[in-house]
């Protein structure tokens, strides 16, 4: 059973800082395959601006630490900083109190997405972090609604399964549109990304700030 408690907030940021510390060079790696390849030296500059704004601010609520990690991301250069800087805004905002019920982060997510797109342009199918956001943020709003007892777990699967579609596509939107056909068989960082984001929310909403798993490698 998920839960959102006062101190979801925290563990989620501990969550993803420890995932990206981890996953920062081969986020690069593929970004290296098919973009620019500085994907994660641009991620590893936002985590350490949200490091240190968590440190001059002294969050406590979940929207406060979710705030950190936005401005890390709005400080950040590249295609993709902005973009997560605004979406990170809106999960910010999905609540007043001092941790999100289920139904308010299902429309932050939802929210989120949206943003996304209205400034990104990009679509499912177009191998952007949209393809992670879309169907995890689909799963999550479906789940609350079915009353389903972990609607995190839901959206997480969703979300990494979006992210691994994205090796067969080539890319139609962000840098990697300028490599056309090279970068099929690759996935999109970005997607990467968003999904470790969405794993990063079910770890702390299971209690634990524990790094997410590495999903470059297919389990089948």
């Amino acid at each position: 059973m998920t839960t959102f408690d006062d101190q979801f907030g925290e563990r989620w940021v501990a969550s993803m800082l420890a995932t990206f510390d981890a996953q920062a060079a081969d986020l690069g790696e593929l970004d290296r395959q098919a973009g620019d390849g500085d994907f994660g030296t641009n991620i590893s500059s936002a985590y350490r601006r949200a490091r240190e704004e968590a440190r001059k601010a002294q969050p406590e609520s979940y929207s406060e630490w979710l705030t950190t990690v936005s401005r890390g991301f709005l400080g950040t250069g590249g295609t993709s900083g902005p973009l997560f800087g605004m979406f990170f805004r809106e999960l910010a905002r999905c609540t007043t109190s001092s941790a999100p019920t289920a139904s308010e982060l299902a429309d932050g997510l939802a929210n989120g997405l949206a943003t996304v797109q209205r400034y990104g342009k990009a679509k499912v199918g177009h191998k952007t972090m949209v393809d992670a956001l879309a169907p995890a943020a689909l799963a999550m709003g479906q789940a609350v609604k079915d009353g389903h007892p972990d609607p995190l777990a839901t959206a997480a699967a969703a979300a990494v399964d979006g992210a691994r579609s994205t090796a067969a596509i080539t890319a139609r939107r962000g840098r990697a549109a300028y490599v056309g056909e090279v970068s099929r068989g690759v996935l999109d960082p970005g997607a990467v990304a968003m999904a470790m984001v969405i794993q990063t929310a079910h770890n702390a909403a299971m209690g634990t700030t524990d790094p997410a798993g590495s999903i470059l490698v297919d389990p089948a």
